[in-house]
């Protein structure tokens, strides 16, 4: 579904990805794990062109993304939950739902998937009507998700969603990331806890300083002796 080849990314004069190529086939987890400033969210971010690429190659279900503006990105079928959640603070969590179907016309269905992210999280429901800055780190991290699920995605994006989560939660967020899943999406996880990424991912990559050092089966990488010294304990 994404594939991306040979892809080099710079942050000015730093050479943030390095020829970096992957795939995420449809129906699948795929993980991508590393330390902070490897180059995971680099990633993503170039992946929706909210950095440019130098050079490289990116297409979503055989048509090529890269120079695309963002909006018809999403459009096309991705979506990314941002590490930090950035959800409107000022604004309901109903509102925040609504503002992730922007780029939609079809009213009564946009209903019904607030219905759908209601069922997955029912917390939001129960707070339908509050202001969304009110919310705790882990229903803000349920509502930035709803509102990436909210545009339909085929690739759903995640960026760091166990952040500076209670244990309790993370597990929560990960039974959640399963039931998606299950219900078709394919998935592009950024994960620093390597150990609960691994467990859901079908597939995985290591990345450091901005290439990928090694890629397998999620179980595999998981009982791998180099993974585990390097980011399990």
């Amino acid at each position: 579904m994404l594939s991306i080849n040979d892809l080099h990314v710079y942050y000015g004069g730093i050479h943030a990805l390095k020829g970096v190529s992957l795939n995420a086939p449809e129906g699948k987890i795929v993980t991508l794990i590393g330390a902070n400033g490897a180059g995971k969210s680099t990633l993503l971010r170039a992946i929706c062109n909210l950095i440019p690429a130098k050079s490289g190659d990116i297409r979503f279900k055989d048509a090529p993304l890269l120079r695309l503006p963002t909006h018809e990105i999403v459009k096309r079928g991705i979506a990314m939950i941002p590490e930090g959640r950035r959800i409107f603070p000022n604004l309901t969590v109903y509102e925040n739902l609504r503002l992730g179907a922007y780029a939609r016309k079809d009213d009564a269905e946009i209903q019904k998937d607030v219905e759908w992210v209601y069922d997955l999280f029912p917390r939001l429901r129960e707070r339908h009507r509050q202001s969304a800055g009110t919310l705790s780190g882990g229903e803000q991290q349920m509502l930035a998700v709803g509102r990436g699920l909210m545009t339909r995605p085929s690739l759903l994006m995640l960026d760091e969603p166990s952040l500076g989560l209670a244990p309790k939660l993370v597990e929560d967020i990960f039974n959640i990331i399963r039931t998606i899943h299950q219900q078709g999406l394919t998935i592009l996880l950024i994960e620093q806890n390597a150990l609960a990424a691994l467990k859901v991912a079908d597939y995985a990559y290591v990345i450091e300083t901005g290439s990928v050092m090694l890629s397998g089966k999620g179980e595999d990488l998981l009982h791998s002796e180099e993974v585990r010294k390097a980011y399990l304990g």
